[in-house]
Formats: C-alpha cells, structure tokens, sequence
C-alpha cells in the first residue's frame, strides 16, 4: 500500500468535517483506507458504494451500477461479526442488490 496516498486520504477524511465523506471523494478516500483498517472504514466504503450505485452518473448503466452493489456486498460482508455496523450495511447492500436485479419495475 502507498503510504503516501494512505496518508493523503487520511487527511481529505479529517478535512472532511462530516462523518461520511460520499461522491467520489468518499470512494476513493474508503477504498483507500479500508485496506488499512477494514473494520474502522469497511462500513463506510459499503454505505458510499450503495449510495453511488443510485447515482445520476450510473443511472444508464446496469452494469457499472451491479458492480459498485456487489463491491459492497463484499465489503460488509468481510467486516467482523462482532463490527456494529455489519448487519445494518449488509442488509442495505443485499437489499439494494436485490432491487437491481428485479429492475427498473422494482423502483
């Protein structure tokens, strides 16, 4: 791991001054760092990537849409059992999944 991009996105999350960075800042910040400590920024890097997937910037692309769900699928389900934020990320993660593959009538 770059210690040099760890360090950086360490100090975009500290300059954030909220407590989840979103957009693609807050992906690339929790990408980076989940590495690191996966348990600290593991539950951020799933919420952000949900959240991504309902994006305007993916609306006409299923693909890249499914991609960022099953990323965060990953995530939570990697993080630790005894991680507070495990189930509540897992089951936003699985359920927002399971709306993609039913479609666009699932809205």
């Amino acid at each position: 791991m770059n210690q040099d991009m760890v360090m950086r996105a360490r100090v975009l999350l500290l300059s954030a001054n909220t407590r989840v960075v979103r957009g693609v800042a807050g992906l690339w910040i929790y990408r980076t760092l989940t590495p690191v400590d996966p348990e600290a920024y593991g539950s951020k890097l799933a919420y952000v990537l949900v959240e991504a997937s309902a994006s305007p910037l993916v609306r006409d692309l299923p693909e890249q849409r499914m991609a960022l769900l099953d990323e965060a699928v990953e995530v939570a389900t990697a993080l630790s059992p005894a991680n507070p934020f495990r189930d509540r990320v897992l089951a936003k993660a699985l359920a927002a999944r399971r709306r993609e593959l039913k479609g666009p009538s699932a809205s």
